[in-house]
């Protein structure tokens, strides 16, 4: 016979408390809106990630982009290698604060359909990056 701890499941009004911060992963690459598609594809493939954070020129974190958006923006007609990143920005989805809830940003992420949100501080600074458990 085997004994098996079991540890109590939390409460919802524990995990409802858990912010962002709690869970948040590190920034990983963060690069300027000037880079061209091409190169951003390979800062993602050498950093394995399928993500990467961008800063404007002043440093500051003004969204995310993924390998499928860039993918599909260099399979697109229009293409060329000198298309920088900004010229495809439009949206580039919500931000959230270290501060904010688990539930509020999940609830948040799945009504924008997002995997992945950028982390900032209250000056737009890059603290982490906030992806849904799947």
């Amino acid at each position: 016979m085997t004994l098996i701890q079991m540890k109590p499941a939390p409460t919802h009004a524990a995990a409802a408390g858990r912010t962002v911060a709690d869970a948040m992963d590190t920034a990983g690459p963060q690069v300027c809106d000037d880079m061209t598609v091409e190169v951003a594809l390979s800062v993602m493939a050498s950093a394995r990630t399928g993500h990467l954070l961008l800063s404007d020129d002043s440093g500051l974190c003004i969204g995310l982009v993924t390998h499928a958006q860039l993918a599909a923006v260099r399979d697109g007609s229009a293409y060329s290698d000198r298309v920088r990143l900004r010229d495809i920005l439009g949206d580039c989805g919500p931000f959230t604060s270290p501060f904010t809830t688990m539930a509020e940003a999940g609830h948040m992420m799945r009504h924008s359909g997002v995997d992945v949100l950028p982390v900032v501080d209250e000056h737009g600074s890059a603290l982490g990056v906030f992806a849904l458990a799947r």
